[in-house]
């Protein structure tokens, strides 16, 4: 038994690393490198998860890990007092590349921050204190965050949460427009649920959402954390409806996968108060100078290899490979959903996608299930996978679809 397991179980998380031994993962990761992380026996993982949709670009990525040291070695964190010039290049770069007028950018360290950010400027900028979430939203577990998202699990233990939040079915634009009203504040939204099982709207939802806004007044906010930074074939998932929205919430690939970095972007609407009231919202490590150098050139990287037309091109390959893989077990995937290099592997019970993932983890391959749907396994790897390693992931589902082919019969009579 690895010691440093011991001190995990009585000095970070006991429960979790209970799990970590009953799942196997009693080995450290200690060196990652594209898609490839390396654990202290030198066993080798395929990382299909990407860190929750963070390693977009891969695992330390060339061009980052560089600008890191550089800036690591002239200045990591700031004074405060002084401006800094990388979040203005930053916020200037930001502007560039999301959609419409978004033009100012409050930086933060998550995307849990973000989406918080954007639920106090909503109210700031109305005057209006309510809020319309999707029910299987997940936004994040800090309290504002916690409040729009929409599984009970996380969010009964701590009630009461923000007052006057709705939850209506995602994907229904009549519910979601009944549900605006002259007190909204916002709406808030992923363009595709994550946590939520990948789940891709119907067409012209996020076009009704922003109607149903303007109708009444009130913002729309999209929370681009995991779609966001070329994931599903467009820079940002929004742009697949032509919407703009009023606040875009990132985090997660915006760092790079080298530092932790949020971003709230907004209109003139929805941020102007700070020409006025400069300190209204602040945080310490926000806009570092480290962090704000890596999102700058982390940004450039996407755009400069093109990481929305690599994720369409090798999210086709890898879907179609999957979908063959696992067409030779009956029963075991009803559905491989989502867009570009955001893909869920919809299983017909959550025993059967336990299972699927404990094979995986045998293939040594990394994945894990969606927070608030564990029927579904996402399969989200950076997209600088190569096209052979395209296909060496595809082998490696398909293996591991094999062997839980064994027990398919008896798991889907448990979740019967």
């Amino acid at each position: 038994m690895s010691l440093w397991l011991d001190d995990y179980e009585h000095h970070v998380n006991p429960g979790l690393a209970r799990l970590f031994r009953f799942m196997g993962l009693d080995r450290a990761e200690v060196h990652a490198h594209g898609v490839w992380v390396t654990t202290e026996d030198g066993e080798r993982y395929l990382d299909a998860s990407s860190g929750y949709g963070v390693m977009v670009h891969g695992y330390t990525h060339p061009r980052l890990v560089a600008v890191a040291h550089a800036q690591i070695d002239r200045m990591a964190l700031s004074s405060r007092v002084l401006p800094s010039s990388q979040a203005a290049e930053l916020g200037r770069l930001l502007a560039e590349v999301t959609p419409g007028d978004l033009s100012l950018t409050f930086f933060s360290n998550s995307g849990t921050e973000a989406v918080e950010a954007a639920l106090k400027f909503a109210r700031r900028a109305t005057g209006r204190a309510r809020f319309v979430a999707a029910e299987g939203a997940f936004h994040g577990k800090t309290f504002g965050s916690l409040s729009v998202s929409g599984r009970e699990a996380y969010r009964a233990p701590f009630r009461p949460l923000l007052p006057e939040v709705v939850h209506v079915p995602y994907g229904d634009a009549g519910a979601l427009a009944a549900a605006v009203n002259e007190a909204t504040a916002a709406v808030i939204l992923e363009p595709i649920q994550g946590e939520g099982g990948i789940v891709v709207p119907p067409a012209g939802y996020l076009a009704a959402a922003r109607a149903a806004c303007d109708a009444q007044g009130a913002l729309l906010i999209l929370d681009e954390v995991q779609t966001g930074m070329g994931r599903t074939g467009r820079m940002f998932a929004a742009e697949h409806d032509g919407v703009v929205p009023d606040l875009m919430c990132l985090a997660k690939a915006l760092g790079g996968g080298i530092v932790p970095l949020g971003a709230t972007v907004g209109n003139e609407r929805a941020m102007g108060f700070f020409a006025e009231d400069p300190l209204l919202h602040t945080s310490t490590f926000g806009g570092n100078p480290l962090a704000c150098a890596v999102g700058a050139q982390a940004v450039r990287v996407a755009v400069e290899e093109d990481f929305p037309g690599q994720a369409r091109r090798k999210g086709q390959r890898l879907r179609q490979g999957i979908e063959s893989a696992v067409g030779h077990v009956p029963g075991l995937v009803d559905e491989v959903r989502g867009r570009g290099l955001m893909l869920g592997l919809v299983t017909p019970a959550a025993g059967v996608g336990g299972a699927l993932m404990a094979e995986l983890l045998e293939a040594r391959v990394l994945a894990v299930y969606t927070l608030n749907n564990p029927r579904v396994i996402r399969i989200m790897p950076p997209v600088v996978i190569t096209d052979e390693e395209v296909d060496e992931l595809v082998e490696r589902i398909g293996r591991a679809a094999e062997q839980v082919a064994r027990s398919l019969p008896e798991l889907l009579a448990e979740g019967a």
